[in-house]
């Protein structure tokens, strides 16, 4: 049996790496009075075995067999018996001790360092706190005893930062964290363990610093890029309404596009008033009272003009200017039904009692002043003033008619139209209707043969009141202050409002993207301009997806680029409380990026050398056959847009009235927004002008002292804010003898050939046996006698035919011009150029009148012209290239 105490062993040992026993071994001994050959193991796989010491004092040893770990088993028990040598031959009969317990313990050894549990850590605090903790860091160890394997200290390593740890890993703050000073903070920590083992790695840990909460829209961009041509673009995707955790009962929120420092207003069309009023189908007749200035034009000269940087034509007026309308130009009889209208910017009259400011007036030249009709500022009331003539009505009838609306002296552009259909007169403005606030009667004019002066900008005051006898010089009054544009009249008709909605449309404006997908919870509204926005719901999540469907849209090719600025304004309603968060306005602003600008070109043939007799004939000189125009980007990428007016201007002389002219056929308008008129306007599209311009035809009735003919020919988009090259088309005039000497070296036809002779040549055609002296001289004097007969009445022909294309050209300009008013062109004649001579003239109408002359005459001249505009033809290709 084991000695003392030998029911239980217990033996400590080290944990080690070795694959030896540890140091020292474990004696034992056992308790047996025989000697001992073996002690015997029993348990499950324990790393040790038992080795005899002395047999005779049953001393013993305990070694491992292999690594003992603490971290793998902190302790062993197993069961040793002791055997004895026995008493038979070979040591048989021998016998077992008793069993011993055997406890072992692995003392733990410090060969492990903290590991933190987190690759990082992460925290945000709001500003202005002394947190007791911010957030735990927490690190292990893998050690087995208590001593190696429990974290004893933690530390910030990262110095001169306001935080603080303690033992157990929490972070505080020292002092109160401010946002505006930093935002986030960075920091280091590291562990030791009980054994003073050091962490290998730090652990990063950043702490956020939060603003106070303060409700209000979060994850918007101040400014947002809009590329031209790109739709609709969302202002805020990602934006969202912070309110601190307070219960909303609804949210109302208001989109405002501010626009005002654009154009008129916003983003508009900037063809002529003459081309948006053919565009929008507005009717025709309409007289523009303040046209660009030109030589045609003039009463438009002393006036101040501000086009800007987008070609839109703006007139100022400071209380010194004003213009006379010519009489040529005034409308005669404006009836009972007649439309006035026009873009106005006005601001308060400066003064305590206000004067009347006057943007038109008729009233009398001489003699008298009385007003026919007026249209004026006074007190920030718009008053139309109408009186009627005894001829028309004689009892006391509606004359001035008076608005009082903010828009009048807001110092913004809007457009203003009043639709007389006497006796009610509608006023729109911005395309919304408004009644008069008050209408007062007057008695009618008394007839007078004193003619009358419309003006623009003030009002024409003749030399003797209408109720007094004062006799005064005849001047200027009652001056206007602020800025006009587009002073149209048109009488007989009055316009829609569909059309009137369209001349005054934006084409920038704030929408919605993906309308069908908005809650049906959401309720909004846009204003007729859709700059302004208002949308209402209840469910917070609701609003803020559909504030981020808001988008900004610019239907314009070319837009004017810049700034447009966005103002959103939020009121918020919550559950049964007297005070509410209030939620303060944002402002942003949407650039919109300067547009590829096109460039316009125009190439052809640019010399042509036509017979005189092509001149003369019936189709004329094609001056722009082989026109093409095209536009281009900077990439050199052709775009397509469209034009708003050809100018076909006459170089050097002016074409000679009665013997030359420019014509154009009607038909070669139909079906197309163009108008040949000696104004600009006309928006179609660059085939229809290239097609159209092509069949500009020069004619020239008495050519011969004419050499050549110099035209230029350029095209605009958008009112000349795109221009393209001057065209320069340089025509030369074949006089007989040089057309003689071209058809001969060309190889012409015999027939063109004898039409050009000269007598001597003539004189070569008979055979030269059958000439005497005498009979060749009686022969030379009857072909004189007979050429002069034939001279002498060809030349009574001419003249006749002369005048007879002259009347005709005359009635066919005026019929021409009638025609034409309904249509709409832009090809333009230089007028103050051209003078009487540019009058456009159809073709057909000189055939007409040729149809009108004798038959037999026709039937001689005709051939003759036929042939001659066929040769030229021919010519004409051969020398084109």
């Amino acid at each position: 049996q084991f000695g003392n105490n030998c029911s239980k062993i217990i033996i400590m040992t080290s944990s080690s790496s070795s694959l030896f026993p540890p140091r020292p071994p474990f004696p034992f001994s056992s308790c047996s009075p025989g000697e001992i050959c073996a002690f015997n193991i029993h348990g499950l796989e324990a790393p040790f075995k038992a080795v005899v010491l002395n047999g005779t004092s049953g001393e013993g040893q305990l070694r491992a067999r292999g690594l003992v770990d603490c971290e793998l088993q902190k302790e062993y028990t197993f069961i040793i018996q002791a055997h004895d040598c026995g008493s038979g031959p070979g040591g048989t009969e021998g016998k077992k001790s008793h069993k011993a317990v055997v406890h072992i313990q692995v003392n733990d050894v410090n060969e492990f360092a903290p590991v933190f549990r987190e690759p990082r850590y992460h925290a945000a605090v709001t500003e202005g706190k002394i947190y007791d903790s911010i957030l735990q860091v927490e690190a292990t160890d893998q050690d087995c005893s208590p001593q190696y394997s429990q974290i004893c200290n933690y530390q910030i390593t990262t110095t001169t930062t306001p935080f603080a740890i303690d033992r157990n890993g929490n972070i505080r703050n020292t002092e109160k964290l401010i946002y505006d000073r930093q935002q986030q903070y960075e920091i280091q920590v590291t562990a030791w363990d009980c054994g003073q083992k050091r962490a290998l790695h730090s652990v990063p840990v950043r702490i956020d610093v939060k603003p106070v909460c303060k409700p209000g829209w979060q994850g918007w961009n101040k400014r947002v890029d809009y590329e031209p041509g790109t739709g609709s673009k969302q202002l805020f995707p990602k934006m969202h309404l912070e309110t601190c955790g307070g219960p909303l009962s609804s949210v109302r929120t208001t989109v405002e596009l501010q626009t005002s420092h654009i154009g008129k207003g916003c983003d508009r069309e900037t063809y002529s008033e003459k081309s948006l009023q053919k565009l929008c189908g507005a009717s025709s007749g309409s007289t523009d009272l303040l046209p660009a200035p030109s030589a045609a034009t003039n009463w438009t000269a002393s006036l101040v003009t501000d086009s800007g940087r987008d070609s839109d034509l703006i007139f100022r007026f400071d209380g010194r200017q004003a213009a006379k309308i010519p009489d040529w130009v005034v409308p005669q009889n404006l009836t009972d039904q007649f439309t006035i209208a026009t873009w106005m910017k006005h601001g308060p009259s400066p003064g305590l009692r206000a004067e009347k400011e006057t943007l038109l007036c008729n009233s009398d030249k001489t003699e008298m002043n009385r007003h026919h009709y007026s249209l004026y500022v006074h007190n920030c009331r718009l008053v139309f003033l109408l009186r009627r003539d005894f001829t028309q009505v004689d009892t006391f009838r509606p004359a001035e008619f008076h608005w009082k609306l903010e828009q009048i002296c807001d110092k913004e552009w809007h457009y203003y139209v009043i639709n007389v259909e006497f006796p009610v007169v509608t006023l729109y403005v911005d395309g919304v209707t408004y009644d008069p606030y008050l209408v007062t009667d007057d008695w009618p004019i008394h007839p007078s043969q004193i003619d009358v002066q419309l003006t623009v900008g003030a009002c024409w005051t003749g030399n003797k009141g209408e109720n007094s006898g004062e006799v005064t010089k005849p001047r200027f009054t009652q001056y206007f202050r602020g800025s006009l544009s587009g002073l149209t009249i048109r009488p007989g008709k009055i316009e829609s409002q569909k059309v009137i909605s369209c001349l005054q449309a934006c084409k920038e404006g704030l929408d919605i993207n993906s309308l069908e997908s908005l809650d049906k919870n959401i309720k909004f509204h846009f204003n007729p301009a859709q700059s302004i926005l208002v949308m209402e719901g209840e469910e917070l999540e609701n609003m803020n997806a559909a504030v981020r469907k808001v988008s900004y849209i610019n239907s314009r090719q070319f837009p004017t680029p810049g700034i447009r600025r966005l103002r959103i304004s939020t009121a918020v309603q919550c559950f049964g409380e007297d005070t509410c968060i209030t939620i303060p306005d944002i402002d942003a602003v949407v650039m919109v990026l300067q547009p590829s600008e096109p460039r316009i070109t125009i190439t052809g043939v640019e010399r042509l050398s036509r017979p005189a007799a092509d001149l003369r004939a019936s189709g004329g000189v094609d001056l722009f056959q082989d026109l093409h125009i095209i536009s281009t980007v900077t990439r050199a990428d052709e775009i397509i847009h469209n034009l708003d007016y050809c100018d076909v201007l006459v170089l050097g002389e002016e074409l000679r009235p009665g013997q030359e002219s420019l014509q154009l056929q009607p038909s070669a308008l139909l079906g197309k927004h163009l108008d040949s008129t000696n104004s600009t306007s006309g928006v179609d599209s660059m085939a229809n002008y290239e097609q159209v311009v092509r069949q500009v035809r020069y004619y020239n009735w008495q050519p011969e002292p004419l050499l050549e003919r110099r035209f230029r020919l350029t095209c605009s988009e958008l009112n000349g804010r795109y221009t393209s090259n001057e065209f320069n088309l340089e025509v030369s005039v074949l006089h007989s003898s040089e057309a003689g000497e071209h058809v001969n070296h060309m190889i012409a036809p015999p027939q063109y050939m004898q039409m050009v002779h000269h007598p001597s040549m003539i004189h070569g055609l008979y055979p030269s046996h059958n000439s005497g002296v005498p009979s060749a001289a009686t022969v030379v004097i009857v072909m004189c006698i007979a050429a002069l007969v034939v001279v002498v009445v060809l030349g009574i022909y001419r003249i006749h035919l002369t005048h007879q294309q002259e009347v005709k050209m005359a009635e066919t300009a005026k019929e021409a011009d009638a025609t034409w008013k309904d249509s709409a062109l832009t090809i333009t004649v230089n007028p103050m150029e051209v003078g009487g001579g540019g009058m456009w003239q159809d073709e057909d109408d000189i055939t007409s009148a040729e149809s009108d002359d004798s038959e037999e005459e026709v039937d001689v001249q005709l051939p003759r012209m036929q042939r001659s505009s066929k040769k030229g033809q021919n010519w004409d290709k051969t020398i084109s290239y």
